[in-house]
């Protein structure tokens, strides 16, 4: 029902090839056809049997749906791109669902506009999880859907919810992530983006998927503007969205000052902007602290929400700031945001966490249970965070030597991991921001669509199918 369901999304770039004529119009319609076929002949011989989903089910369907949705998203870039191998198509769907934003195209600029709004699209449904937006239809097919919610939405809060039924949750969420979008597209457009590239990079930014319709991504556009727009709206998507929403349904601002999260993660890019920009104005990278501010901004913001948009090659500038902003990826954004990486909640959990063995290490008897803007944190929600942690840091090593092992250097090599586990895009050296993945081999590229996958499911949800626990009745 998925896969039926996701052969609709086909409908804008066949709208977009008809409009630009651009001539890759039977390859999306082809690509429908496909996608239809092979859900309806999944679901046929299924379809009388139904019952309630239960949380091994939906750890099971949320994997297996990324992975076939993108691979059924590799259709039409294999036919209209000549001589794209099936490794870097799916490569190229698996980053555009994870909003990941890493590529393996090159003369992004001169590929119909249809292949540039269909990697967009795939980056703004991977924005707020294709599997939450089919659970709000899901319930219409007489499928539970509270599994593939709490499979799937980020965060160590999981059964929190805004509206007392699942689909109403779901929905509720996508109204707000659209009606973001929709402004974010009418303001890049107001500052001087075209239609075709206003709504590429609004679906980009909200996703935090990074994705242009050039090689030299923002920076073609040279516009001050235009990168502070971006800013505005790469940092709204940082947010979590439920927070957007009890703002708007309640029309005010409060909510984001009660949001401990939301003020961390604001004042962390904040103040990271104005050292990185004081440092490299102070070592001569740039002749003015103005100037500095402008690229760093930008630049830390996209890298530090997991967006992975770029201005200018970062690759070139002193090791601490790019290190740095990769580090901010890593931990910035909030639960419930579009981006990725270990999430502030986490973070802020651990570094209590830290905090209270400190103390018991000088009164051992004390009693201090950690609070996070005000709220207790139950323990077994710390340990959660811990495991995961630990769990996140083995995966980074591990494929970070699977790269090493195949050739690639160190500083590629971990800056990939990071940059794919984190969903942000471009790493350092030969994956640097004035590069691209296309460099990698096969091996390496099907390491770096594990990692991202790894990623978006936050470790936990994919690794379980490894266990042995998953599969004992």
């Amino acid at each position: 029902m998925m896969l039926i369901f996701f052969s609709v999304t086909y409908a804008m770039p066949i709208v977009t090839s008809i409009i630009y004529d651009d001539g890759a119009l039977f390859e999306f319609v082809d690509a429908l056809a496909f996608c239809l076929l092979v859900g309806i002949g999944l679901w046929w011989p299924t379809r009388h049997f139904k019952r309630e989903l239960q949380p091994r089910d939906g750890f099971l369907l949320v994997t297996l749906a990324w992975i076939m949705m993108a691979g059924i998203a590799t259709a039409p870039l294999m036919m209209a791109i000549p001589n794209l191998s099936f490794t870097d198509a799916f490569f190229e769907t698996m980053s555009g669902l994870t909003t990941t934003g890493a590529t393996v195209l090159v003369g992004l600029e001169h590929l119909p506009p249809s292949i540039n709004i269909w990697r967009h699209e795939l980056c703004w449904l991977g924005g707020m999880g294709i599997i939450v937006l089919a659970v709000a239809i899901l319930p219409l097919l007489g499928v539970g859907g509270m599994q593939l919610y709490k499979a799937e939405t980020p965060g160590p809060m999981k059964d929190s919810r805004l509206t007392p039924r699942i689909a109403s949750t779901a929905k509720a969420l996508w109204l707000v992530y659209f009606g973001i979008t929709a402004a974010c597209i009418l303001s890049l457009k107001a500052v001087g983006m075209n239609w075709l590239d206003a709504i590429c990079h609004a679906f980009a930014a909200l996703s935090l998927g990074g994705f242009s319709t050039y090689d030299a991504s923002i920076g073609q556009f040279d516009s001050p503007a235009i990168e502070a727009v971006l800013i505005v709206f790469m940092m709204l998507a940082g947010i979590n969205f439920a927070t957007h929403f009890v703002a708007l349904h309640g029309r005010t601002l409060r909510a984001y000052w009660k949001d401990y999260e939301a003020k961390a993660f604001v004042s962390l890019i904040v103040a990271s902007t104005l050292v990185c920009a004081t440092y490299l104005s102070e070592v001569g990278t740039y002749k003015d602290w103005g100037t500095a501010f402008r690229h760093v901004a930008f630049n830390l913001v996209s890298i530090a929400t997991d967006c992975g948009f770029t201005s200018v090659d970062y690759d070139k500038w002193p090791v601490f700031v790019p290190m740095w902003m990769l580090l901010l990826s890593c931990f910035s954004v909030s639960s419930g945001s579009t981006g990725g990486g270990i999430k502030m909640i986490r973070a802020l959990i651990l570094s209590q966490q830290a905090l209270r063995e400190l103390q018991k290490l000088i009164h051992p008897a004390i009693v201090n249970p950690i609070h996070v803007g005000g709220s207790a944190i139950p323990q077994n929600i710390a340990g959660a965070v811990l495991g995961f942690i630990f769990l996140y840091a083995l995966t980074v090593g591990e494929l970070t030597f699977l790269l090493m092992a195949s050739g690639l250097d160190f500083i590629s090599s971990f800056t990939a991991i990071i940059a794919c586990i984190n969903n942000a895009g471009p790493g350092l050296n030969v994956i640097g921001p004035a590069q691209n993945y296309g460099v990698l081999t096969d091996f390496q590229t099907w390491v770096c669509s594990l990692a991202m996958l790894a990623g978006r499911l936050e470790i936990f949800t994919l690794f379980v199918l490894f266990t042995p626990y998953f599969w004992r009745r």
